[in-house]
């Protein structure tokens, strides 16, 4: 019997995220800033098989660590991601990313009233998280409050 594998080579040092959902892959390497100019190896992988998931993404990507901010962002688009860290050819750590109970510059507030969307304010939108399952998300100062896939229209990169 063969055995089904994917090829994608090993990166020396870097990040893999992996447990995407499938279809948003892109949609990290955006959060990320990534387009393709920066130098970074990238190797992503769509709409394969997880006995987890049904179906996931994975991303690859060699000279990148990630932010706090990042992980947060991540962490909205895609709650079920695991990230590896690598060095030297091998994971010396592995986390699932969690959705912080807080928020905090991430995220642009919907509600065009709101004292962080005023040019001469200084205050950061905050978002603080009332709901994991669909993702909901409340704004600390005005009460706006933001529900599943239409996070990703507001989110910071």
């Amino acid at each position: 019997m063969v055995e089904k594998q994917l090829i994608v080579s090993k990166i020396k040092e870097g990040i893999v995220i992996d447990h995407i959902p499938a279809g948003k892959a892109l949609k990290v390497l955006k959060i990320l800033g990534i387009e393709g100019k920066e130098g970074y190896r990238v190797a992503m992988v769509m709409n394969v098989e997880s006995r987890k998931l049904g179906r996931k993404d994975i991303v690859k990507i060699e000279g990148k660590l990630l932010s706090r901010k990042e992980l947060d962002l991540i962490s909205l688009i895609a709650p079920t991601a695991t990230v590896n860290i690598i060095k030297n050819y091998e994971v010396v750590q592995k986390y699932k990313v969690m959705l912080p109970d807080k928020i905090k510059g991430a995220i642009k507030c919907p509600n065009p009233n709101c004292i962080t969307n005023r040019p001469r304010e200084i205050a950061q939108p905050e978002f603080i998280l009332r709901k994991k399952e669909p993702v909901e998300l409340e704004c600390a100062y005005c009460g706006t409050v933001i529900k599943g896939e239409e996070v990703e229209k507001y989110l910071k990169p």
